[in-house]
Order: structure tokens, then C-alpha cells, then sequence
């Protein structure tokens, strides 16, 4: 056998010769598409169901959100794991699924089991980004001048960054932490409550009911149709203080009567300190799983260079954490070893075999066997990281072709 296809590779030198060109020719396109990372995934497929449920008790978050969500769960195909966490305001329930499940595949059945449950007014569920715990790629601040509410900083981080860096190619979600969140306030004030006989629940169906536009339907005037709308989203302070609750004897009562309208703060539950910074809004982006982080990043950069041009006056965008220079870094180290050992195995297959026309045929082996590696890996989806290039070994690679060379 082996001697038939050292014989073969004599004689049709021509295809042998056209053959290995191929092989440097796909080589070298799955190393320039080859994603590179610094460390390997190693995830679990996975979604998770992410349930708001506002001053709920965790007890109460379990019985109304998280089991009816469980037991509907619970028939998805592929699955192998489903657990849950229920704390104070919000509802966790992870799904996990065997191995080489797609991973839309599986967020399509859990959409689908979802329209099923049933779960009280008001509360919707969300599936999680899809992403991983080693997607988290960036992180940056932002800053402004002295002056500036830390809320106008958040509010230009909600409004114009992350709506901007979502739009990435490649990019799940962009997660905003520290800052204050800018809100209306309607203060009630309880002896004008008392005075007027009037309830904190009519003060909420008044501002909730009134806060909507509405269609009316189409008017035909001759010729023409006109269609009819009711406005009614506030737009101004103005228009909630001026918002009827109740009318007595011809008398309207407005909210001005009954509260204080004004800009507030949503009540903070933790901040975000930097260095000297007590207090900052910072933005993570996440992103999708089995993307090109170097090529992410890349788009990344030039997204907030354009971004930085666009921001109020004074404000920044400061970089606090880059995954692309962890992955030079990687790739960097895991280079100088692949060619410093490629360099000492060509040494000592001439020192050992004293031919240098045998040991550069041994030797031409390790760029050959890298080749096919790197195209497999790339048609396989596998990333080039630091455990799969570290695992290269040069001494298995040459070990055949040096028993060749000697016999």
C-alpha cells in the first residue's frame, strides 16, 4: 500500500505538484476567514426567558411567572436542562439544549411555547441576546462636562450610543449600567386627595387613560377621505397637570390640583465608580455568538469614531476594556511558539539526518499539515484560539514523514 503511493507520487509528479498548490490555495483562504479568538466557547446551546415583574415578591414571581413558564417549557424538543430563578422583580427561566442543536432552531420552538402561557396582564416575556459568557467584547464611559447631570449622560447613552453601536454587524446588545434614569414624576399630595374625595387608583386611570392617541375612523368629505385621530400623548409637563380626573358640579379637577409635576430621578439601586470617578454611565457590548470578534471589533471602532462626531458638545466616549488587544496578545504569543519550534525542528532534523534536502522535506510537511487543519477547522465553524493552536504539536506532524525519509 505504502509503497504504491510512493510510487504514484513519482509518477504523476504533475497532479502531486497541482495538488499541493490547491491545498495552499484553500489553506490560505480558511486562515484569512478563520475566526479568531482568544479563548474557545464552550457553552452549552442555551436561551433564556427574561420576565420584568415590577415589586413582585420572589415567591409571587415563582408561582405566577416562572412555573407557568416551566411547565410549558417543558415539551421543547432538545432539551436536556430547564432551571429557573425568581427573585424580587423579575424572572429568570434558562433553557439548555443537547449538543449540536442550531441555536434559531431553538429559540424558534421557545418563541412558539411561549404564545401558550399564560401569565398576567402586563408582564412580557423576552428571550435573552444571543450571546455567551465569553461574548462581552467592549466596554467604554462616557463623560461630559462638569455640569452635565449624570441623567443627561444617561439619556444621551439610551437615546444615541446604543441605539448606533446595536446596528453593528454582529453585535447582540449593548448593556447600559450607572447613571440616572430621567423620569416624570406625579407627586400626590394627600390632603388634596382628601379635599377633592378622590383616590390614588382614579389619579392612575386618569393619567394612564388619557396618556394615548386613538383612531377615529375615516370622515368622507365629496371627494376626499379624511382620517381622524384623537391625540392625547402629553408632550409637555403642562399637558399632564392640565389632565382632567374628575369633574364636580361643572368643576373640572385637574392633576394640578391634586400633585406636583415634575422631572425626577428613577430610584438607583447600585452605581458605577471609575478611578477618581465616583459616579459614571457605562455601556457593555455583547456580542453574537459565533461571530468574528477581531472583525466585530473592527466595525466597533469605526461605529464610535463616526459616533464621537455626533455627541453633544463636551461628551466623550472613553474605551475601558478591548478584547482585540487580548487577542493579539494571544495570537501574538501562540505565533513566536509555532515558529520558534518550527525553527528547532528543522535544526535538529539536520543535525540528525545531516541532508538538508531531507530535512526541508520533512520540514515542509508543518505548513502542509497546518493548511489542512486551518480547513477543516473553518468548514467545521471552529475558531483558531489559544487552546487550538496551542495544541499543535510538530513532533506527531514530522514523526511519519521522518520514518518515510529514513526507510
Amino acid at each position: 500500500m505504502l509503497d504504491r503511493l510512493v510510487r504514484f507520487a513519482l509518477n504523476q509528479r504533475v497532479f502531486v505538484v497541482l495538488a499541493v498548490i490547491g491545498l495552499l490555495l484553500i489553506g490560505a483562504y480558511a486562515v484569512a476567514n478563520l475566526p479568531v479568538e482568544a479563548f474557545p466557547d464552550v457553552q452549552d446551546v442555551q436561551v433564556q426567558i427574561i420576565t420584568p415583574y415590577p415589586s413582585g415578591a420572589p415567591e409571587e414571581v415563582e408561582r405566577t411567572i416562572s412555573k407557568p413558564i416551566e411547565v410549558e417549557m417543558s415539551g421543547v424538543p432538545h432539551i436536556t436542562q430547564l432551571r429557573s430563578i425568581s427573585m424580587t422583580g423579575l424572572s429568570v427561566v434558562t433553557l439548555l439544549f443537547s449538543d449540536g442543536t442550531d441555536d434559531y432552531f431553538a429559540r424558534q420552538q421557545v418563541l412558539e411555547k411561549l404564545q401558550n402561557v399564560q401569565l398576567p396582564p402586563g408582564m412580557t416575556p423576552q428571550l435573552a441576546p444571543l450571546t455567551t459568557a465569553v461574548g462581552e467584547i467592549y466596554r467604554y464611559t462616557l463623560h461630559g462636562p462638569a455640569d452635565m447631570p449624570l441623567s443627561d449622560l444617561r439619556t444621551i447613552q439610551d437615546t444615541i450610543v446604543r441605539p448606533a453601536l446595536r446596528r453593528v454587524p454582529g453585535v447582540a446588545d449593548v448593556v447600559t449600567i450607572g447613571g440616572a434614569l430621567k423620569e416624570i414624576q406625579v407627586r400626590a399630595r394627600p390632603q388634596a386627595l382628601i379635599k377633592f374625595g378622590i383616590s390614588y387608583q382614579q389619579l392612575q386611570d386618569a393619567l394612564s387613560s388619557n396618556s394615548a392617541n386613538g383612531g377615529g375612523g375615516i370622515l368622507k368629505r365629496g371627494d376626499e377621505a379624511l382620517v381622524v385621530r384623537s391625540l392625547g400623548l402629553y408632550k409637555s409637563l403642562d399637558d399632564i397637570r392640565h389632565t382632567v380626573v374628575d369633574v364636580r358640579n361643572g368643576q373640572p379637577i385637574t392633576v394640578d390640583d391634586l400633585a406636583e409635576v415634575a422631572y425626577g430621578e428613577r430610584e438607583r439601586s447600585g452605581i458605577v465608580a471609575l478611578d477618581q470617578h465616583d459616579d459614571v454611565v457605562e455601556g457593555i457590548v455583547d456580542m453574537t455568538k459565533g461571530q468574528d470578534p477581531a472583525k466585530v471589533i473592527a466595525d466597533l471602532h469605526n461605529s464610535m469614531q463616526i459616533l464621537g462626531t455626533h455627541l453633544p458638545k463636551g461628551v466623550t466616549l472613553d474605551r475601558i476594556y478591548d478584547r482585540r488587544e487580548l487577542i493579539e496578545h494571544t495570537v501574538s504569543t501562540v505565533t513566536e511558539n509555532m515558529i520558534t519550534g518550527a525553527i528547532l525542528v528543522v535544526a535538529i532534523l539536520v543535525i540528525f539526518l545531516r541532508n538538508w534536502g531531507a530535512a526541508l522535506i520533512v520540514a515542509s510537511v508543518i505548513p502542509l499539515s497546518l493548511l489542512t487543519a486551518f480547513t477543516l477547522m473553518h468548514l467545521k465553524g471552529m475558531s483558531a484560539n489559544l487552546i487550538s493552536l496551542g495544541a499543535v504539536d510538530f513532533g506527531i506532524i514530522i514523526d511519519s514523514a521522518v520514518v518515510l525519509v529514513e526507510a
